[in-house]
């Protein structure tokens, strides 16, 4: 992914945790891993992870336990992921991922959002070459040395490992891998924590930009109130930019 990627600072649980409707997110992404694979989090890979986002951002037990419940109701409607793609001003590329009973309402909205902040959507798969898409993991920090559990996660498909501190201070380690070895990632590190002593706190999908686009202040400005108005949008899971970083 070369040094973009290696030189970015992993943001997407600090922005999780501050979003306002984070529960309603989450509550989201169980409610469609169940409605998939089932209810029971043994034999649905994408129920655990959401679980364990949902844990490590200190959703209530019950709250979880009543989104899976409610999600197992033949009577819940389904939700359907839609991705819409596209620009906002200055050329920088935006994605947003989203989760809704109504997918009219949902591109309207974001069309909307689009065009009155200088922006236009584009079709599926116009920014097909401008993000990756890649699994991250959060774990405590083992017990074994981090060299010899990278030189493991190796065989598995791991990308990049560095050590990050909680909000507590606490040391976790951050673990990249590429899309396709985001589910074999997931197994082994659930099947080696008690060997390892190590807790799977997250897991999750991003999209990491192969390119980025240098602003000015008022310029980002500009793509932060998009995104800001974005996020804010009932159906609205996810929204990626390509925005260079300038380190806050």
């Amino acid at each position: 992914m070369g040094r973009i990627f290696e030189k970015r600072k992993y943001k997407m649980f600090a922005r999780w945790a501050k979003a306002s409707k984070a529960f309603t997110k989450l509550g989201k992404e169980i409610a469609i891993a169940v409605k998939r694979s089932g209810p029971d989090p043994d034999s649905n890979p994408r129920l655990r992870m959401a679980i364990q986002t949902a844990k490590s951002l200190n959703m209530p037990k019950d709250r979880i336990e009543n989104a899976i419940h409610k999600a197992s109701s033949k009577d819940e409607a389904d939700l359907d992921e839609i991705n819409y793609e596209g620009y906002g001003p200055n050329g920088v590329a935006i994605f947003v991922e989203c989760a809704t009973n109504n997918p009219t309402r949902t591109v309207a909205n974001v069309r909307n959002i689009f065009s009155k902040h200088g922006g236009n959507l584009g079709v599926e798969g116009a920014l097909k070459f401008v993000f990756e898409r890649v699994g991250v993991f959060k774990i405590s920090k083992p017990n074994i040395d981090l060299e010899t559990l990278e030189l493991e996660l190796i065989d598995v498909g791991l990308e990049e490992l560095y050590e990050t501190e909680s909000e507590t201070g606490e040391t976790e380690v951050m673990i990249h891998t590429g899309f396709e070895s985001f589910a074999g990632m997931q197994k082994f590190l659930e099947q080696k924590g008690q060997e390892y002593g190590l807790e799977l706190k997250s897991a999750i999908l991003d999209r990491i930009p192969l390119t980025t686009t240098s602003l000015s202040k008022e310029q980002e400005e500009q793509i932060n109130k998009i995104v800001g108005l974005l996020e804010d949008d009932d159906d609205v899971q996810n929204v990626y930019h390509n925005m260079e970083s300038t380190g806050d």
